[in-house]
């Protein structure tokens, strides 16, 4: 089922929409943090997304250009603010449609479905993993914070998700070997250590400090 997320500070456009879209049998959630967009955004990890241009503390144009940092995924504008300035700004921002308020909902839907279509009939979405403001973006394998984005070594990439997806749970240093052995390399103790190590000094340079805890004796944990 697609999920779509609705970033439109407008409760009863939002719901209306919502509303909509639940009755066509895709999944859709309204955003409710308009500071912290992103973080939703990864934890949701939507199909596509609707986006209002006029929204408290950053506009769409800024969380486009945050979601296309890190996912190709499809974007939809809603905007009363339907002049030709704002359409081109919204193209090159990496939208993937426009639509002006007010609108008909079927006109809504059915641009939806057809760029769900287009989207998905040709490849999977880029899913998102994210923690403390940072998104690691498993399609391109490289870590987005703020401004920042960090490229990773495979085995950096392979140690950081594996952490991630098991945030809040210690990693033992066998489990992490397990998954760098699937690069058909052989890794020891020392080699771990070093990757490790090199991962958190490019986390800190980024302001990532103690992003990934050692649990002496046992293994990694980021909490």
């Amino acid at each position: 089922m697609y999920r779509i997320l609705i970033v439109e500070d407008d409760k009863g456009i939002a719901e209306a929409i919502q509303t909509q879209l639940l009755a066509w049998g895709l999944t859709a959630v309204c955003a409710a943090d308009f500071r912290h967009i992103m973080t939703e955004f990864a934890a949701f990890d939507p199909h596509l997304v609707l986006l209002d241009i006029s929204l408290p503390f950053y506009n769409g144009y800024y969380w486009c250009k945050q979601i296309r940092s890190v996912s190709r995924v499809p974007v939809i504008f809603l905007s009363s603010a339907s002049d030709n300035m704002n359409i081109v700004m919204a193209m090159n921002m990496g939208a993937d449609d426009f639509l002006a308020k007010p609108f008909d909902q079927s006109v809504l839907t059915a641009k939806i479905q057809a760029l769900l279509r287009r989207t998905y009939d040709y490849g999977a979405g880029i899913s998102v993993l994210e923690h403390r403001g940072a998104l690691l973006n498993t399609g391109d394998q490289t870590l987005s914070y703020g401004e920042v984005k960090i490229t990773l070594s495979k085995n950096e990439y392979r140690i950081l998700s594996t952490l991630m997806e098991a945030k809040g749970r210690v990693v033992s240093r066998e489990k992490l070997m397990e998954r760098l052995w699937e690069t058909d390399a052989f890794i020891d103790e020392n080699t771990l250590t070093v990757n490790v190590n090199r991962l958190r000094k490019k986390l800190e340079a980024a302001g990532l400090a103690d992003f990934i805890r050692t649990r002496f004796g046992v293994g990694y944990i980021i909490e």
